[in-house]
């Protein structure tokens, strides 16, 4: 009898053992899959309108740029700098840390790299005093995360990559055309830093707005007149910020009605959008 029971208790063991082993496996792979190679992302709000909408969920390749502290959960301090680093390309839609908060994720298109020179002239983007061309594709709308209208035009960019071998061909929504946002200085981006802006022009909190980034090698330089909207601006990136690219759209759904609301669900999921790819 006893050695029925202390076979028994065995096997619990030997169960548990396996359970526990089986758990820790999932936890490393995970844990190796999100920081090194696929983390998904969703889209909360209309800033990347239309080329991502509100309720995209996004794959973001991690190994695209190389790693920082920012490639981990709670950004773990496990070295400094970046390591395999590269640089994204003009154009790349990329997912990186908030300046001034590294705690919130941002995403934003790379429209300037180290030593470019940006401005916007009545809403038309200029790299290095050449207009960046635009086709007019006719009358947009869309409701943002607020449930505010955004209407306006939308473009077809040919933004040109650094190489000047590839064009990006993308969308963007303009709304206005004589506001400060669109006529602005000449931004010149410093060395380790990106200058990224919304494809949602006139809706996007970017690298336009340089208040409250006194200190650090991509503040604005000293004495600079450049936009603030507020004191906690996006200003230039570091590049060690750069979490990722963003390469497709997985899945969407667009929930206009409360998410406890399940019966919703099948009429609120973007079919189009699923496996969407990027541009």
């Amino acid at each position: 009898m006893s050695k029925a029971k202390n076979s028994a208790s065995g096997k619990k063991e030997e169960s548990l053992g396996d359970f526990i082993r089986q758990c820790l496996i999932i936890i490393v792979g995970v844990f190796f899959i999100r920081s090194l190679l696929i983390e998904p992302f969703n889209i909360p709000s209309g800033s990347m309108i239309p080329t991502l909408q509100i309720g995209d969920f996004v794959a973001v390749s991690k190994y695209s740029y190389g790693y920082s502290r920012y490639s981990f959960p709670f950004s773990l301090p496990l070295f400094e700098g970046r390591i395999f680093g590269s640089m994204p390309h003009r154009g790349d839609v990329a997912v990186f840390r908030y300046t001034q908060d590294t705690s919130i994720d941002y995403i934003k298109r790379v429209i300037g790299l180290p030593g470019d020179h940006i401005r916007l002239e009545d809403g038309k983007l200029y790299i290095n005093d050449r207009e960046v061309p635009r086709d007019n594709l006719g009358h947009y709308a869309v409701n943002d995360e607020n449930d505010r209208l955004l209407s306006g035009t939308r473009y077809l960019e040919n933004l040109p990559r650094e190489d000047g071998k590839k064009i990006v061909k993308h969308e963007i929504l303009k709304m206005r055309e004589d506001d400060e946002a669109n006529n602005t200085k000449e931004y010149v981006v410093p060395a380790g830093c990106l200058f990224m802006m919304g494809d949602d022009r006139d809706d996007s909190a970017d690298s336009r707005f340089q208040g409250g980034r006194e200190t650090g090698k991509c503040a604005a330089p000293a004495g600079n007149d450049f936009l603030k909207a507020t004191d906690k601006d996006l200003g230039f990136v570091p590049t060690e910020n750069l979490i990722g690219r963003a390469q497709r759209v997985m899945f969407s759904i667009d929930l206009k009605h409360p998410s406890w609301a399940f019966w919703y669900w099948p009429t609120e999921i973007r079919w189009g959008r699923t496996f969407h790819g990027i541009n």
